[in-house]
């Protein structure tokens, strides 16, 4: 071919050389998947926000059997050389959980291997056979020689599932790999098998499929399809998977949910709750009615709690089952000596992990942005005058308290309002075509989260005159009401409730994927909580363009980001602090001074060895009533101290300062830095002259799009005020001060310029006009130059004056009103 290979493009190389390549090494072309995608495109941070990368899709991948990858096959133009392709196939390969990669040009073939104690990069004179290729993958999945490896590795998947286009529902790659991990286990026999993945990236799914591929190999259990056990300990942890995932796939005749203790056979996939099982008499348990050897597969899932625990009464029925392949499934494996709770210790470390950051680079995740507000209370801490009685006339003892007594031993009432009109004022600014995000939030309890309803409720008249289920509260002693709530609040086609209240009830166990807002009101030192109320907001919401999700946090609970343990940067992180002054501290550096923490407060199920009920928080099962006891020492602590809560009110309350956390150039690390560094850098990126920028902001119109641009960049122009501690300066001057320096004037100031420097152009007015600039002027000084738009005369005081029309034909015909406003707006914010 000569020359003309050298012409050729890569497509071109791949017909002309590649495909035959691999023909003549016995490939057949339903063996050669080609274009094989890996994942959707990462979501990467911007100035607005995010925006979603290129997906990865490897030129070919090589399938021995269908849907079981062997290789990765990464292919340049012929004129290039194939080491330049091998580090690309070595990328895909790794996520595909493959040993085996190579590149080529058509003329060169170089092969990357990971199998074995000795990684190799090495010059091959042809590609492997598939025979020879399939003998190698079974070699490094350690199943060579092993009873029935290959039946369990080459049975099929399942595709009965379908998506909303009708499309079969397919598991993504990290699924398949972890499947292939979980099934070369069982090959090997190992009898606990640990599976390590994200919220929100498809357990369920992942279940499924586990199982639909072990009946696709009967062979491994005596010629019939296994029986197995899906356990857990929450109603919609076994409801949800059972009836949209397995109904529709085993049937009815074969999948039972084990109740009502009675001991049912004959059916291939059983769920199970510990609760259920665990009924009856002491060594006449419902668990012990199937025999030991009854499952052939357990599936366990979020195994860090349940039967966790080594001493806990539901370790036994795990016990009891142990000839059963046991397989756990968990966001977030635990290791706490003191409470005997080890997940790696009963289940071995894992398989395979696929963590948060994984699934954010991916794209299957929302990435988020955190906003830390710290409250003066929490920040000085709160002291009762000599003698002072809260407010059902106890006297408090005389302390200083701090967030870790709030809402355990005192109650401020304003705290919760502040905190309240905070999250509101969020949502108003955050809102998208008028549609406020839903939102979610973590209170310490189920008293405080009452108290947040009502507070937010009261704030919220405009929503609630609306929408009347605008804001709900949804814990375990909301019962019914609480669960048909939580019902609508999952939907993502439903506009109400916009706001679920909880303490600890729904932070793990339920979907909610058109969640835009997690707010952290209860205080955290459990990394597995942390992360599982993260995990409430991490989910992709498609329908309703949801990528990407915010928390707020009052607490200080995501100074968890900042442990090695967590695996996902924020976007970005906002706190609110000032020096005593109230003047904001710039910071220069990164990463948030380490802390000390108190123990953890690990996540553990309730179970019926203690005398105190659950009040505080609570679980979805105590929420339809099962009344289940509780261990968690930090929560019989809280229930204590119900009985010496002291409340009060008329304490001032306020938010502090601000200072923000931004990604820095390497899309990793966290840079600290104030508000005004915020500002100053999102202003110069608009490459304007300040001239420029104060011509535009006083025409209403561009004023309206320097907004909305300044919005995206997450700069709210109408709280600059507050946030930056100036509410006296206009915008504008803020703007200009914090991107060149200029000098900062006062509203009232600017108002007494003007009247000095342009009384001519307000007597060129009539009577009637005049008396619209002159309300124009004080609405000004009231709220700032945002308002100096033809818009502002439908509010008072202009619409006691008249129609919007009327108003307007007193300044002549046409536009003539607009442009006396941008010519106000002009002379107003230039006076000198």
């Amino acid at each position: 071919m000569g020359s003309d290979a050298y012409k050729m493009n890569e497509d071109e190389t791949c017909t002309a050389f590649v495909l035959p390549a691999l023909d003549a090494s016995g490939w057949e072309r339903k063996q050669i998947r080609s274009q094989y995608p890996i994942n959707n495109g990462g979501l990467v941070p911007t100035k607005k926000l995010h925006k979603r990368g290129a997906p990865l899709r490897a030129d070919y991948v090589l399938e021995y059997i269908p849907d079981v990858p062997l290789a990765v096959v990464e292919a340049k133009r012929y004129r290039r050389d194939p080491d330049d392709g091998v580090e690309q196939a070595r990328r895909y390969a790794s996520k595909l959980g493959l040993s085996f990669a190579y590149a080529t040009n058509g003329s060169e073939i170089v092969e990357v291997s990971f199998s074995g104690d000795r990684p190799t990069i090495k010059k091959l004179e042809r590609f492997p056979t598939p025979s020879e290729l399939w003998a190698r993958f079974l070699g490094d999945q350690g199943v060579v020689g092993t009873a029935h490896a290959e039946e369990l590795l080459s049975a099929p998947y399942d595709y009965t599932l379908r998506n909303t286009n009708n499309a079969p529902k397919q598991p993504r790659y990290y699924q398949r790999v972890a499947i292939t991990r979980a099934l070369a286990a069982l090959a090997r026999n190992e009898r606990r098998i640990l599976l390590v993945l994200a919220t929100g990236t498809g357990k369920t799914m992942l279940a499924l499929q586990l199982v639909a591929r072990l009946s696709n190999a009967p062979g491994v259990f005596g010629g019939r399809k296994p029986r197995v056990l899906y356990l857990a300990d929450r109603n919609m942890l076994v409801d949800d998977p059972k009836d949209r995932y397995f109904l529709p796939v085993f049937g009815e005749d074969d999948v039972h949910k084990i109740g009502g203790g009675e001991a049912k056979r004959g059916r291939k996939v059983y769920f199970a709750l510990y609760q259920s099982l665990d009924q009856g008499e002491a060594e006449a348990e419902l668990f012990r009615q199937y025999e030991p050897d009854y499952f052939d597969v357990i599936i366990v899932d979020e195994c860090h709690r349940g039967s966790a625990n080594s001493d806990g009464r539901w370790r036994k029925v795990l016990e009891h089952y142990s000839p059963a392949f046991q397989i756990g499934l968990t966001a977030t494996p635990v290791q706490d000596g003191k409470k005997k709770t080890d997940t790696y210790e009963y289940f071995g470390n894992p398989v395979y992990t696929y963590s948060l950051r994984d699934g954010i680079q991916d794209g299957f995740l929302s990435p988020y942005r955190v906003s830390r507000v710290r409250l003066n209370v929490d920040m000085e801490g709160y002291r009762p005058r000599p003698g002072e009685k809260d407010i059902y006339g106890r006297e408090i003892p005389d302390n200083i308290y701090g967030p870790k007594e709030y809402e355990r031993v005192m109650v401020i009432l304003e705290r919760t309002e502040v905190a309240a009109q905070y999250v509101l004022e969020h949502l108003r600014n955050t809102a998208e075509d008028g549609l406020q995000g839903k939102t979610l939030i973590f209170c310490e309890n189920n008293h405080h989260a009452a108290r947040m309803r009502d507070a937010l409720f009261n704030a919220a008249s405009k929503e609630v005159s609306r929408l009347p289920d605008y804001v709900v509260r949804i814990t375990n002693a909301d019962k019914e009401a609480g669960m048909a709530s939580l019902e609508e609040f999952r939907k993502e086609d439903s506009n109400q409730p916009i706001v679920a209240v909880t303490s600890k009830l729904l932070s793990t166990g339920v979907d909610l994927p058109a969640v835009r807002n997690i707010v952290i009101f209860r205080r955290m030192a459990s990394m597995p909580e942390f992360k599982q109320v993260i995990g409430r907001g991490t989910r992709l919401c498609p329908e309703i363009g949801k990528e990407s999700f915010d928390v707020i946090d009052f607490v200080e609970a995501t100074r968890l980001f900042d442990d090695p343990s967590f695996d996902g940067p924020a976007l970005k992180v906002v706190e609110d602090i000032t020096d005593e002054q109230g003047a904001i501290v710039e910071s220069e550096d990164i990463t948030p001074p380490a802390e000390e923490v108190e123990e953890p407060d690990t996540e553990t199920v309730a179970e019926p060895e203690s005398s105190y009920k659950q009040e505080e928080g609570g679980t979805l099962d105590e929420a339809r009533g099962s009344g289940n006891n509780i261990t968690d020492p930090d929560q019989i602590e809280r229930i204590q101290a119900l009985g010496r809560r002291y409340t009060v009110k008329g304490v001032d309350v306020y938010k502090w300062g601000e200072r923000r956390y931004r990604l820095a150039d390497d899309g990793r690390s966290m840079q600290l830095v104030s508000i005004e560094q915020w500002v100053h850098d999102r202003v110069l990126e608009l490459s304007l002259e300040p001239g420029e920028l104060r011509t535009q902001w006083a025409q209403a119109k561009s004023r309206g799009l320097l907004i909305t641009l300044l919005k995206e960049n997450d700069i709210d122009v109408e709280r600059l005020p507050e946030d930056m501690a100036n509410p006296d300066v206009d915008p504008i001057d803020l703007l200009l001060n914090a991107a060149w320096g200029l000098p900062l004037v006062s509203r009232d100031e600017r108002l007494v310029r003007f009247r000095k420097e342009h009384r001519v152009f307000m007597e060129s007015f009539s009577e009637q006009a005049r008396e619209v600039l002159e309300s124009m002027l004080h609405k000004f000084v009231e709220s700032g130059s945002p308002q100096l738009k033809a818009d502002t005369l439908k509010v008072p005081p202009f619409s006691k004056m008249g129609r919007v029309v009327e108003l307007t034909r007193r300044f002549g015909k046409g536009n003539a009103a607009h442009e006396a406003f941008d010519d106000l707006a002009a002379r107003l914010l230039s006076a000198s």
